[in-house]
């Protein structure tokens, strides 16, 4: 066996990858070696700031050091039981995600994707227990242009076929609507083998794509008549990346079935939930749904603090202003001809192109890397923008002078 190497290059790093780890993701050439704040550091020395946050799984900032205090004491005590055993953190844990976003109960697993599996078998259980649906009839309406992650569960609701060529075949249960359309929600609901409604208050994957105006509200009405649990993923949209707790309080809109992830960990490790009131919660027993890690006692503690940092340095506030000066900054860019528009709520935010621009957002992405700063391109026309919260106005105005300067280039 090869002796550890304690320090290589980027060009070494990223060769070892393409040589031994499989080609699933297609990231921009650099090697990241330290983050602190906002900002990431390479392996070389060099700095950018970070305008992808992990998909949002760092909203609190790169190591926040109460997150990392509370990690590293934490990991010299006790990392994980199981759930066989009580641990002294988890209930604890639990307590603070029901508190923070007014539920009865909390359920801790891992990814975001297992999150949302947990939240299937949730819906359907209820609908066979308590709303009567005969076995194996349960429908779940899902959204056009949905991505809840990427296991089989999932990707059988995807309309992405990226993520569903050659993984077939798929699990039945499905019915898919156009996003934001509430006639064709409405016309769903008159299934009454329909238990769940599965959306993304704003579609993240897909380019930040919001709904109409109005569509949560309407939508969690025609749920409660048709007596059908309202599924939100907020897995990228929740936890102060849109300005509130979440997306959906921007309307008023309590979900039955709360879905979340990324940084309920402040980026420290996969940590993910789902929320619930006890009618609907109560119908797991015993040895029907787990994880082995799913709320140990390192992930209990780190969440807990992770929620803490968001509460007490005003995230979501702070969330709301910067975005607001984000996008003032960056309305200039419609000039160009071949942008369509900048969008976004809170720190969630999107350039999109036209279709005949220039270039691709892949190549817009590395040229805004050469000036410092990183950012994600949506597929072929879309840069996401969605830096850590805890951003401040000069860092924004800062990278807002970076993107204009690299759209002036492109001819």
């Amino acid at each position: 066996m090869q002796k550890r190497q304690e320090k290589i290059s980027s060009k070494q790093a990223i060769e070892l990858e393409a040589r031994y780890g499989a080609h699933n993701y297609h990231p921009l050439p650099v090697v990241l070696e330290k983050g602190e704040g906002i900002f990431l550091y390479t392996l070389e020395g060099e700095r950018y700031m970070d305008f992808l946050a992990g998909y949002g799984a760092v909203n609190q900032g790169h190591c926040h050091p109460r997150i990392v205090r509370a990690c590293v004491e934490q990991a010299q005590k006790l990392t994980l039981t199981s759930r066989a055993f009580h641990s002294n953190w988890l209930g604890l844990a639990e307590k603070a995600l029901c508190e923070f976003f007014d539920y009865e109960m909390s359920l801790l697993m891992n990814s975001g994707a297992e999150a949302n599996e947990t939240a299937i078998k949730l819906v359907r259980k209820w609908a066979y227990q308590k709303k009567g649906i005969d076995p194996d009839q349960a429908i779940i309406v899902a959204c056009h242009g949905n991505f809840h992650g990427r296991t089989l569960g999932v990707i059988s609701a995807a309309t992405d076929a990226l993520t569903r060529t050659d993984f077939g075949p798929f699990l039945p249960g499905y019915q898919i609507i156009p996003y934001g359309d509430i006639e064709a929600l409405r016309a769903s609901l008159k299934n009454p083998n329909v238990a769940g409604v599965w959306f993304e208050p704003i579609q993240g994957e897909a380019g930040v794509i919001f709904p109409p105006k109005g569509f949560l509200a309407e939508a969690s009405v025609a749920c409660q008549n048709a007596n059908v649990l309202l599924m939100a993923d907020e897995v990228q949209s929740g936890i102060g990346r849109a300005g509130k707790k979440l997306a959906c309080d921007w309307e008023g809109v309590r979900p039955d079935v709360l879905i979340l992830g990324k940084s309920l960990s402040g980026g420290m490790m996969p940590i993910s939930a789902v929320l619930a009131d006890t009618k609907i919660m109560e119908v797991f027993k015993p040895g029907e749904h787990g994880s082995t890690f799913g709320g140990n006692p390192l992930a209990s503690r780190i969440l807990i603090e992770a929620l803490a940092v968001v509460e007490d340095e005003k995230l979501c506030e702070n969330s709301l202003v910067q975005g607001e000066r984000l996008r003032k900054a960056l309305a200039p860019l419609t000039t160009h001809t071949w942008i369509k528009e900048v969008r976004g709520i809170g720190l969630f935010n999107a350039i999109e192109m036209k279709k005949d621009s220039p270039v691709d957002a892949y190549e817009v992405c590395l040229r805004l890397m050469k000036k410092g700063l990183l950012a994600k391109p949506t597929h072929e026309t879309t840069i996401r923008l969605t830096p850590p919260l805890v951003i401040g106005a000069e860092q924004i105005e800062t990278a807002a002078r970076w993107i204009h300067e690299v759209f002036q280039t492109v001819v």
